[in-house]
């Protein structure tokens, strides 16, 4: 024998499988397949009463939503299974291994923002919970009205401010005083002594007689200055 087969030789040998461990692995297995197709019934089972519920609920058509009870994740598989082929919606609401559940709605009437808003938050939703949303839609909506109108009246206001100076009295007060503000909001007086010529100056006093005279006096004395300028021309 050679130095290999005696180590081989040498080595335990694995544990034989006494024939109570095989009965008990047999068992095992029986157990596990005879559980599985009792799931399976009841998986059926269940499967047919979702049929029948949705149905049913689909051809009523008057209830707003078909609610289940909190169940595991594979049996609403079965309900959205159902439900899609059935043409109809499916929601889930709730915490996953705590309360989950599922609720149908018909194809053309979905759960509304308020509905989802409430079952989202873990909240029950019922007729008394529809009215009380509905009527503080109706007060949000109000407000808002209320807002809206308010906030085009501050700018029609502050319109009518610019149109005034008082909406400038209020811009610069914070930079140049409030009483400099108002002096400067008011109506602007020519400055006499920067070449603005106020308006009663440019009014003409005089009478019609001085006027004439005036207007004589200044061609007599062009006609001197004329005269003047071509006699010293001659001369030279």
């Amino acid at each position: 024998m050679d130095l290999l087969g005696s180590i081989l030789n040498s080595m335990q040998k694995p544990p034989s499988t006494s024939e109570a461990q095989k009965n008990a692995m047999k068992k095992q297995k029986e157990a596990i397949e005879r559980k599985q197709k009792e799931e399976k019934v009841i998986l059926n089972k269940f499967c047919k009463r979702v049929e029948e519920k949705i149905s049913n609920f689909i051809k009523d058509g008057t209830k707003p939503y078909l609610q289940f009870e909190p169940m595991e994740q594979m049996y609403r598989s079965v309900i959205r299974d159902v439900a899609t082929t059935a043409g109809a919606q499916v929601y889930s609401f709730g915490q996953e291994g705590v309360d989950r559940y599922a609720v149908v709605y018909l194809k053309d009437k979905g759960p509304s923002e308020d509905e989802l808003s409430v079952r989202r938050g873990g909240g029950v939703w019922n007729d008394d919970k529809a009215t009380e949303m509905a009527q503080r839609r109706l007060e949000m909506e109000k407000q808002a009205e209320l807002d809206n109108q308010e906030e085009k009246n501050r700018k029609r206001k502050h319109g009518k401010e610019e149109l005034s100076g008082t909406f400038y009295k209020q811009k610069y007060a914070h930079l140049i005083g409030q009483e400099a503000a108002i002096d400067a909001a008011q109506k602007t007086n020519m400055n006499k002594s920067y070449g603005e010529v106020p308006s009663e100056n440019k009014k003409d006093l005089r009478s019609i007689e001085q006027t004439m005279a005036d207007i004589k006096a200044k061609k007599v004395k062009k006609a001197e200055d004329d005269k003047a300028i071509l006699d010293g021309e001659s001369s030279i």
